[in-house]
């Protein structure tokens, strides 16, 4: 890559990211920032936005620079506003990545090898309580102008945080580094009990004493009910897809898709379930326990057995494949009980840590075997693990667009490929098509909901309802995904649009070369130039199948 102009302000930009995001840092294995936490305070969110401000001024400078990165630059900054400017951490309790979940969460890519990270370790577990005071001190600040979390989330995590006060100090997640230093094992407990415990117990007093009493009902869960809330809606909407599709439309565009799946879901369910309409097909999936899991290693190695068929079956659908592995990993203890099915975190970029699918075990009696393997596909191969594995080695691209990028892009593909999974012979039998059927209603039906909790004015049980009469989630997944779409507005949008066009690409493309058309030059074509906003995408596509 030659060095331009817009080569430097790229690498000033994705240097000052991790510095302001130091644990993703650890996480992609840029350990620079090891010895340090976020620092979520409104002061460094005001230099973080001078920052981009002055960046975005730089690029406006520029002439004649590469289009394409000029157009990611210029979308990732603007994303990068439209989250300092949300200001989500003065309202938001979220049982799902609040910090009481994202610290846990560190050990699990934040290793120690030489007494150098030993030392940078420490000091990152030694800041871990002045991270959670920080996060208190945000809390109080949205209370103080009338911004303030929901109810039900509040409880979540009430319950969550006295599930992790509740086991001994080395039982505690953090205390994982010792495993393979022991060295750090005294000293590990004595930052969990002295410091790190006494800091969880203030981030819970603050979350449940002062949040709970003031907390919004479950019947106004949305943004539009905080001050300002509807503008911080539409900014996060646009970072989370690329697009300035107002709130009514895309919550259209979901009821044209759920009417579509239900349509195969009632055809489906008479032919292989003798159920006559979409209610009583729902209703036998959910309540047949002969499709439903009876424990967790069925989940798991479901997974597992699913990965492993799809990785033999992609060279015949994809020219450029990832070097990195991926493996499947169970869900922590200390996040299982209110998470997600599933979720992925990218390989690190020194190729100390495969790829890894994150899937929830917990209360196998609740999760359809029918649904097990489209979301192991989604998950792993050929979803997120193939696409962002594939990104990280775009070894000829600026570092911001191998190792993030637009979420309708990312997600959407993880949904495209879950009909690609059908077409490719991944599934096992018709049945696992219900699941295929299930996760799309499931997207489309985050359209419908998440614009209708923030911007039309629907309660958390209108919400469940929705997607309890349109999908064939377990009930209790459900309550946990609009919990998610709750404390993450606008994110859930981002699956079903960025979806329904990279289906548009491919029709269009087909259609222009008929049979000249070649499924794994339209994917290269897609993979190989990072998440890209969906509008330069469409551009980069035309022109590679030009």
């Amino acid at each position: 890559m030659t060095d331009t102009d817009l080569d430097r302000l790229a690498a000033d930009y994705w240097d000052a990211y991790l510095e302001r995001h130091p644990t993703y840092a650890t996480a992609i294995a840029d350990r620079r920032f090891d010895d340090r936490m976020e620092d979520d305070s409104p002061a460094a969110a005001g230099a973080w936005r001078a920052e981009l401000e002055a960046l975005e001024q730089r690029l406006a400078e520029l002439e004649d620079a590469d289009p394409v990165t000029r157009a990611a630059l210029a979308e990732a900054i603007t994303t990068d506003r439209a989250h300092a400017d949300a200001d989500i951490s003065a309202f938001t309790v979220d049982p799902m990545d609040g910090p009481q979940v994202h610290l846990l969460n560190i050990p699990s890519y934040h290793s120690a090898r030489t007494p150098d990270e030993a030392d940078a370790l420490l000091a990152r577990w030694g800041a871990m309580p002045a991270y959670l005071d920080q996060a208190a001190d945000n809390l109080r600040r949205g209370l103080a102008d009338g911004r303030v979390g929901v109810a039900m989330l509040v409880r979540k995590v009430d319950e969550q945080i006295g599930e992790i006060l509740a086991r001994p100090d080395d039982d505690w997640a953090l205390m994982k580094p010792a495993e393979t230093m022991p060295g750090l094992r005294d000293r590990l407990l004595e930052l969990i009990g002295q410091e790190i415990r006494p800091a969880f117990e203030r981030y819970r007093a603050v979350v449940t004493e002062e949040v709970g009493p003031r907390a919004r009902s479950d019947e106004q869960p949305g943004l539009m009910h905080l001050p300002g809330g509807r503008e911080t809606y539409a900014r996060l909407a646009r970072a989370h897809t690329s697009l300035d599709t107002p709130p009514e439309e895309v919550h259209a565009i979901g009821l044209a898709e759920i009417e579509r799946i239900d349509a195969e879901f009632v055809e489906l369910g008479a032919r292989l379930l003798n159920t006559d309409g979409l209610a009583a097909t729902l209703r036998a999936l959910r309540e047949d326990p002969a499709l439903h899991f009876s424990t967790r290693e069925e989940v798991f190695e479901t997974a597992v057995r699913s990965l492993e068929r799809a990785n033999a079956a992609v060279p015949d659908w994809f020219g450029r494949l990832p070097k990195a592995p991926c493996e499947v990993v169970r869900m922590p203890a200390h996040e299982e009980k209110h998470s997600t099915i599933a979720y992925y975190r990218e390989p690190a970029a020194d190729g100390s840590r495969p790829g890894q699918h994150f899937i929830n075990t917990y209360a196998p009696e609740t999760r359809p075997r029918y649904e097990a393997e489209t979301l192991a596909f989604h998950e792993s191969v050929p979803g997120h693990h193939l696409q962002l594995a594939i990104m990280q080695e775009l070894d000829g691209l600026p570092d911001f667009r191998r190792f993030n990028g637009t979420t309708a892009y990312i997600e959407g593909w993880g949904l495209y490929t879950e009909r690609l999974s059908e077409e490719m012979g991944l599934l096992s039998g018709e049945v696992d098509r219900f699941g295929v059927l299930s996760f799309d209603a499931w997207r489309a039906s985050r359209l419908v909901v998440d614009t209708g909790i923030h911007a039309l004015g629907w309660t958390r049980q209108q919400a469940i309802d929705f997607m309890t009469a349109n999908t064939a989630l377990g009930e209790n997944n459900i309550a946990n995904e609009v919990d998610r779409y709750i404390a993450w507005p606008g994110q859930a949008l981002a699956y079903k649009l960025g979806q329904l066009e990279i289906l548009r690409l491919r029709d269009e493309a087909r259609a222009r070369q008929g049979d000249r058309f070649d499924i794994r030059r339209f994917h290269d074509a897609v993979l190989g130039a990072g998440a890209l906003p969906l509008p330069v995408l469409r551009q980069v596509v035309e022109r590679e199948l030009a």
